[in-house]
Order: structure tokens, then C-alpha cells, then sequence
């Protein structure tokens, strides 16, 4: 195939190459394909399931919640044996993307050059939270969502030549 015949159609959709339930409404999972191959995560689905309608059966019966599986070759997880409930890898990969672990943290802070003082003040939390966070505390999500603004914010600005 030549340069021409080729098509380039940007990232490979994510896809799953392992599931398994967590804590609470939290799921493990393991990536195939994607930004995030090779990548476990725990994710926490709560976001998404105590907001919409159609995943209430999740909410009230803990047992169904544990029905999780792949479905689709890793594209989609399902709950239930007739697969009634379903969440494309793109939902599960956009709560990926707003979660946040002990490295992603320390490397925020490394990245903006922020102490524990600084990312506090920033944070508008303690210092003794940000260390907390900094050494393996779970970091709630809208302190990630704060660090990935924060990250726009305070990204260097580089001058165009």
C-alpha cells in the first residue's frame, strides 16, 4: 500500500482487554487498544451511573452491578446476562480521564513547579491534603478536574517565532 492509499483516521478507538468490579461503583480494568493501552485503572463509574436514568438497576441492586463483563470485543462493558445495561469504552475512557492516582498528582505538581504550599493556595485545600494526596490518598474527582484546569492555567506559554 502507498503513501496515498493510506488513511489515517487519527487514534484507535479505547478498548478493554479486562474488567472486574471494585469498590462500590468502581471497576478495574485493563486496556487494549487506545491512548491508554497497557494502562489498569480503577475507575469510578458513579459519575455517570447515579446521573442517568438508565443505569438505575446499578444503583439499587449491588448484586447486578457485579454482572459486569466485556461485550464487543472490549469496546463496551455490559451488565446482566441479556446485556441490558451497557457503557461504551468511550464513557469508561472519559472517567479514565478524570480520575486521578498518586503519580498523575506528583507529576502535576512536578510539571507547574507547585510545592505543597503552592498546589494548596492553588487548590483552595490544606497543605496536609495535598500531601496526602501526594503519598497514595484517593484523590477525589473534582480535585482532578481542578489540577487539569489548573494545568491549562498555568502552562507555561511559549512565544511563536
Amino acid at each position: 500500500m502507498s503513501e496515498i492509499d493510506q488513511v489515517i483516521v487519527g487514534e484507535p478507538m479505547p478498548r478493554l482487554a479486562s474488567v472486574v468490579p471494585a469498590q462500590g461503583l468502581s471497576i478495574a480494568v485493563e486496556w487494549a487498544e487506545g491512548p491508554r493501552a497497557g494502562r489498569r485503572d480503577t475507575i469510578d463509574l458513579a459519575p455517570d451511573i447515579l446521573t442517568y436514568r438508565f443505569y438505575r438497576p446499578l444503583r439499587d441492586n449491588p448484586h447486578f452491578f457485579s454482572t459486569l463483563h466485556l461485550v464487543d470485543d472490549g469496546a463496551a462493558i455490559a451488565w446482566g446476562e441479556d446485556e441490558s445495561i451497557d457503557m461504551p469504552a468511550t464513557a469508561v475512557e472519559r472517567l479514565a480521564e478524570e480520575t486521578m492516582v498518586a503519580a498523575d498528582f506528583n507529576r502535576f505538581l512536578g510539571r507547574n513547579h507547585l510545592t505543597f504550599d503552592a498546589a494548596a493556595a492553588q487548590l483552595g485545600i490544606s497543605r496536609r491534603l495535598v500531601a496526602y494526596y501526594a503519598a497514595g490518598q484517593p484523590i477525589p474527582r473534582h480535585i482532578a478536574l481542578a489540577c487539569e484546569r489548573l494545568d491549562q492555567v498555568l502552562a507555561p506559554h511559549v512565544p511563536s517565532l
